[in-house]
């Protein structure tokens, strides 16, 4: 095995951030949108999208030598990843992209020092009020982030209903839940059962979603209001939002409605054991720097359980990149 230059490695990674800032204008222009099944030169792409001919054409052959639309005799194809581009894909991931370069995520990481030396976010210093904040005040952006988290949820939903048995709850409850794609997925699949989605007032209040006539929509907030009773508790990527403490709080507040016959389930991704590269290491550190939260073990969030008054009883792979922690 070739041992990686150390002098390559090190400016791939000090300079690499325009890689990933050209693929957000890229599919903030929607340039894969106007790029059909013909070759097209950049000079093309830019006049229809009101790009520099040679600025865009520079961005692309970035693109496309790491696989991002493919570049040949000076015109620009689709590649896999780039089709995922387009809005009208099946599994689109154009909303994703734009998300993660939305100003509080971008600006986040111009401070990033200031975490590693404190432990705490910038969230607030980048973006006064916050995150959430944020997404209350900018619709247009509020709308990309609940888009991208359908498109997560998409991906991911399959794999949770085909790993658990849910058959035996009467009533769910979803904590922090968005607009209700896991939920109503459940409830299609589970006939006999009824569900509440309980979020933020301006989450709930969004009819876009895919919602189920046995599904209940219930406005709060969970550090501050009560939740619902119910069997069974969902709480799909909520938690890593969150410091321990915080997180210890969430858990607390369905520890205290929760029937004694009640279940958690934590959907998470877990950092693997491995030393070798993980997204969910990646995404700890978007964690830690934008909204102080993290990405964490199996053993970290037993620990969490323990702290809140529940029992861990197992992890299930789901074999979507998440599991499902359940805990009594």
């Amino acid at each position: 095995m070739i041992e990686p230059n150390p002098f390559e490695t090190l400016r791939q990674i000090a300079g690499g951030y325009c890689l990933s800032r050209g693929l957000h204008v890229v599919a903030n222009l929607a340039i894969a949108d106007k790029l059909d099944e013909t070759p097209r030169t950049a000079a093309e792409l830019a006049v229809s999208v009101g790009a520099h001919p040679e600025a865009l054409a520079r961005v692309l052959r970035l693109l496309s030598a790491h696989g991002v639309f493919e570049s040949c005799d000076g015109k620009f194809r689709h590649s896999l990843a780039s089709r995922m581009l387009r809005t009208d894909h099946p599994q689109s991931m154009r909303d994703y992209v734009r998300m993660w370069g939305l100003p509080p995520f971008w600006a986040s990481f111009g401070e990033m020092e200031q975490s590693v030396r404190t432990g705490l976010s910038v969230g607030d210093k980048v973006i006064p009020g916050g995150l959430w904040a944020y997404f209350a005040q900018n619709p247009d952006a509020n709308a990309i982030f609940n888009a991208t988290m359908v498109t997560k949820a998409r991906t991911q939903i399959a794999g949770i209903l085909a790993a658990y048995d849910f058959s035996g709850f009467n009533l769910i409850g979803d904590i922090g839940g968005g607009r209700g794609h896991l939920l109503s997925a459940l409830l299609e699949r589970v006939p006999t059962a009824k569900g509440v989605l309980f979020d933020l007032p301006h989450v709930v209040k969004d009819d876009a979603g895919v919602v189920s006539p046995r599904l209940t929509r219930q406005a709060g907030d969970f550090f501050k209001d009560k939740l619902p009773v119910c069997d069974a508790y969902l709480v799909m990527e909520v938690i890593h939002d969150w410091s321990d403490a915080e997180s210890v709080s969430i858990l607390k507040a369905i520890r205290r409605v929760a029937p004694l016959h009640a279940k958690l389930l934590l959907i998470e991704e877990m950092i693997p054991d491995g030393p070798g590269p993980a997204w969910s290491k990646m995404l700890d550190i978007h964690m830690l720097a934008l909204i102080g939260g993290k990405q964490r073990t199996r053993q970290e969030y037993e620990v969490l359980f323990d702290a809140a008054g529940f029992s861990f009883k197992r992890e299930i792979d789901t074999g979507a990149g998440i599991s499902i922690l359940e805990a009594v």
